[in-house]
């Protein structure tokens, strides 16, 4: 009988009250949950051993959340005051997904784990997408209820022979946008999977990946059930988990 793939979640840290915890989305655990056994991974810096966490998981996933990468990991200039970041979740998320996919073990990123990706292979990110270059506003409306804000925004263009194809996914997607930043400069060696109408990089995956190593700017994971597309990602994640989780 073959063992059950751990999947790594990503946490992000807050403060609650008078005390700090370590969090994920439920909706991300659920989702994770179609690849295997979702633990946490909680941001504890040098007091989790990296190689420990490269021998114990089967997959990473990487949430989004609301926070953004300090600018300072790509050379980007000071945020805007009042910006949230979270300096415990970068030094977790950025050296673990370069040793991840180095290892050949499974990544997804999502939003937030997606831009992670792209800072983690020397990329850098627009601070407000809205106001850089040709771009629209792939920002929600925070009074939306959540079917709006993480309902269909905009079509999405699969670039041929890439990732996304091979998992089954059409030219043409509709997804949904629910992000301030997004990629500014690519990272090297990552490969575009998907564009905006707008030209805004959507999903790249690693060029020469040993595993599974995929990062999406949208949220697939929203009713994931319910959308065969964003299925799709899952389930392909999850096929490189459990091939992992075979060979060890």
């Amino acid at each position: 009988m073959s063992r059950l793939p751990l999947i790594g979640v990503s946490a992000c840290t807050r403060t609650l009250g008078h005390h700090d915890y370590h969090m994920a989305g439920d909706k991300y655990l659920r989702a994770a949950a179609i690849a295997g056994l979702p633990l946490i991974v909680p941001a504890l810096g040098e007091l989790v051993d990296q190689a420990s966490l490269l021998e114990s998981f089967d997959g990473f996933l990487f949430t989004g959340s609301p926070s953004n990468v300090e600018p300072h990991h790509y050379s980007g200039p000071a945020s805007e005051a009042g910006t949230h970041h979270d300096p415990a979740r970068d030094g977790l998320t950025l050296p673990l997904i370069r040793a991840a996919v180095e290892a050949g073990i499974p990544v997804l990123g999502i939003c937030r784990g997606f831009q992670e990706m792209n800072v983690a292979f020397g990329g850098s990110l627009h601070q407000k997408v809205h106001e850089a270059g040709p771009y629209r506003d792939h920002r929600e409306r925070p009074e939306d209820p959540l079917h709006v804000q993480y309902g269909f925004s905009h079509a999405l263009h699969v670039q041929p022979d890439g990732l996304l194809q091979r998992l089954g996914l059409p030219a043409q997607i509709q997804v949904n946008s629910v992000h301030g930043q997004g990629v500014e400069r690519l990272g090297a060696g990552l490969r575009i999977e998907a564009l905006a109408p707008d030209g805004l990089i959507e999903a790249f995956s690693v060029e020469g990946a040993r595993s599974f190593a995929l990062g999406v700017q949208w949220h697939p994971e929203w009713k994931v059930h319910e959308n065969p597309d964003y299925l799709a990602l899952f389930q392909g994640f999850a096929e490189a988990c459990r091939a992992r989780a075979g060979r060890r």
